[in-house]
């Protein structure tokens, strides 16, 4: 399943980096990048403060988060923000895959995710029982992304939930995966999440003192089994759509969430400077 999650929660993420979002979400009345974002992914909870989204979302400032959050309602409502992130996945999803946006595959993809999405359950997962309750578009692509932002966040509220579990606070979280292969630079996880370097250097000692990074801020043995068990916890509690989906289904889903996402990057999805330890 993790194998299937991976491309799905890119492609869903592509569209928070992409300019046709930044452009919409202008439009709309929010030109802040921060408060965009916060706008657009929190929109669906309804017009919430700051408490609820440092509370969702787990690994930003809550200093960050407060300096946009009542605030950015006065300039748009969740429903213009809402309709401004579809604008969005519309333009980029065109932008980044061509013709295969309006492809047979990819109205298969649509279904298959929808499938997995029907088994997903909202009880104590705030950000996929709110998205859940948005309706489907119409258009396959659309669809598309609109399922994989639903297995996204039934994923992300579970994870943060194994993160709480093993102990991780937000920006020991976010230390411990910048050590890891697949973990986001250090000078772009600062900037986009609001924390100062004083406080990554905080965290980082603390992990020390558990034990759980060494002397070069690598993971230790005991740091790697620790991301591990988050990664299975989070497995486990997110069991439940790809069950659902079936191993054959799964199988293929995996497939085609692999060729949009590749072709995705390839056109520029992801900004540099995004991975690498800096």
């Amino acid at each position: 399943m993790r194998r299937c999650a991976h491309p799905l929660n890119l492609f869903h993420a592509s569209v928070y980096f992409s300019p046709e979002y930044a452009e919409e979400l202008a439009a709309a009345g929010v030109k802040d990048p921060h408060a965009a974002y916060f706008a657009g992914r929190a929109a669906a909870l309804g017009a919430v403060g700051a408490g609820a989204v440092t509370g969702t979302f787990y690994n930003f400032s809550h200093d960050l988060v407060a300096r946009h959050l009542p605030a950015v309602w006065e300039s748009a409502s969740p429903a213009d923000a809402l309709a401004a992130r579809l604008r969005a996945a519309d333009r980029t999803v065109r932008r980044l895959l061509g013709d295969a946006a309006d492809s047979a595959a990819m109205a298969e993809a649509a279904e298959l995710a929808l499938r997995a999405a029907k088994a997903c359950t909202r009880h104590a997962r705030p950000l996929y029982a709110a998205h859940a309750d948005l309706p489907v578009p119409d258009a396959p692509h659309l669809a598309y992304w609109h399922a994989a932002t639903l297995l996204r966040e039934h994923r992300g509220d579970a994870h943060f939930a194994a993160l709480l579990t093993s102990g991780l606070d937000p920006l020991e979280s976010l230390v411990a995966h910048g050590a890891t292969s697949a973990g986001a630079s250090t000078t772009w996880v600062l900037a986009s999440r609001g924390w100062a370097r004083a406080d990554w250097d905080s965290a980082v000692e603390r992990l020390r003192g558990r034990g759980l990074l060494d002397g070069e801020g690598a993971l230790t043995e005991a740091g790697a089994a620790l991301r591990e068990e988050v990664e299975d916890l989070t497995d486990r509690m997110d069991t439940a759509p790809y069950a659902h989906l079936g191993e054959a289904g799964v199988a293929r889903l995996t497939e085609l969430a692999r060729g949009f996402l590749a072709t995705a990057a390839e056109a520029g999805a992801f900004p540099a400077g995004l991975t690498g330890r800096r």
